[in-house]
């Protein structure tokens, strides 16, 4: 078994490091349950992965062992990914008076980075593989150029009022390049170290740790920024995703929210 030209057939496609590492274990993953690529051993590692997984996971380990039969050119065989029922709501959304009160915990204990770290994540809608590339001088330009398999480019902004308070914040720190958000070795953030932190910041200050995780904060600048301007295919493209239809979950409200309205209007 070729993994290792798997591997990078992979990267030369484009697929970004995260995608190739979880494709690279999902086909190790089988081999070694599985003596063979037939018929009869994908169908039942399939009905082993929907007994214990979410389908999310079921389809990106289906992904993968796909791709790897196409490369290995078994094109006649293939498994079927499975369908996933979309909620009618957003789960584990962080409300916009958490995430205030999140920014306004941060700064006053002067907790500065982690301010920005907060306030970026939920001013840019970036995910936190982006978050962890930006530098000081994408927030002079106010915006990065992000490329994407394919060859796409998407433009994340930093909106104005952010770029300021950023710029300024830099200046009073002595800082005039290089990556914006470092450990104390210097080095940039990991995307691991930034979902610990958050949950480590939420224990202190009394959150939910549900709500408080790199993705959230990308989930409340689309919900927000189709409350202020309802422009589904302009937040598609600010969000990056490839279809119009992955966005427009963002037209539903949070669980939170319809309890709201449900506890408001229903009165008999």
């Amino acid at each position: 078994m070729d993994l290792k030209g798997f591997e990078l057939q992979l990267r030369r496609d484009g697929l970004s490091e995260n995608t190739v590492k979880s494709y690279v274990w999902a086909v190790e993953n089988f081999r070694q349950n599985y003596p063979c690529f037939d018929e009869e051993n994908l169908f039942a590692y399939k009905g082993y992965l929907m007994e214990f997984f979410k389908p999310k996971t079921v389809n990106l380990r289906i992904q993968a062992v796909n791709r790897f039969l196409d490369y290995s050119g078994n094109h006649e065989l293939r498994l079927k990914a499975v369908k996933i029922q979309q909620k009618s709501f957003l789960e584990n959304v962080i409300s916009n008076s958490d995430y205030r009160f999140l920014k306004s915990k941060l700064k006053k204990d002067g907790n500065l980075s982690w301010y920005f770290v907060v306030w970026f994540l939920g001013a840019t809608g970036a995910r936190v593989s982006e978050l962890v590339k930006l530098k000081v001088e994408h927030v002079e330009e106010g915006h990065i150029d992000l490329y994407s398999k394919g060859g796409k480019v998407r433009r994340l902004y930093i909106p104005k009022k952010l770029q300021n308070e950023a710029l300024k914040w830099l200046s009073e720190s002595g800082v005039t390049g290089g990556y914006l958000f470092t450990n104390r070795y210097g080095n940039p953030i990991t995307t691991r170290g930034v979902s610990q932190q958050l949950k480590n910041y939420a224990k202190k200050y009394g959150l939910k740790e549900t709500v408080v995780y790199p993705h959230s904060f990308r989930h409340l600048f689309a919900k927000n920024f189709l409350d202020r301007h309802n422009d589904i295919a302009l937040l598609a493209d600010l969000m990056g995703h490839e279809s119009i239809e992955t966005t427009r979950i963002y037209l539903r409200r949070t669980a939170s929210e319809q309890r709201a309205i449900v506890d408001k209007v229903i009165t008999w």
